[in-house]
């Protein structure tokens, strides 16, 4: 990346301050759901797998995103940090959402990042599964409290 691109901090090599801080920035963001402003976290050539999807580049997040939203409605996302070193993050994660036809599923993943010298993320990789929920068993809506750290239950 150019010298000329501002840090976006923390910036590696990271604590677990500085980790947690990310994992928080970045469900804040997805928690928009404003995918440019999601997509600005990355490096302009970032590479993503998510699911069986192979991404590359912002364009294409933007793009990626902005399907998932269309498809994925009401969604709220909850991260929670799972181990950190140098560049890298890597996070579990659930959030819940309904279909079109109001079939709510919370799904379940964990996510490996690293991320370059500045601070962006570089790269992306996502495993998540959909479990059908009842909407009565929702328990993630909207963002995050201010002030909750609390991590995620196990079921």
């Amino acid at each position: 990346m150019s010298d000329e691109i501002a840090p976006r901090l923390p910036v590696p090599p990271f604590n677990e301050q500085d980790a947690r801080q990310k994992v928080l920035m970045a469900e804040n963001a997805w928690n928009t759901k404003d995918p440019a402003r999601v997509a600005a976290a990355y490096t302009v050539d970032s590479v993503w797998r998510n699911r069986d999807e192979f991404i590359q580049g912002r364009a294409e997040i933007e793009a990626f995103l902005f399907r998932k939203w269309e498809r994925e409605l009401e969604y709220a996302l909850r991260k929670d940090l799972w181990a950190f070193s140098d560049n890298h993050i890597a996070v579990r994660f659930q959030y819940e959402w309904h279909d079109a036809q109001g079939q709510w599923f919370r799904s379940y993943g964990n996510e490996n990042w690293e991320f370059d010298d500045k601070g962006y993320m570089a790269r992306r990789e996502a495993s998540i599964n959909d479990v059908p929920i009842e909407e009565s068993d929702r328990r993630i809506v909207g963002s995050r409290p201010e002030g909750d750290e609390s991590g995620l239950p196990l079921r």
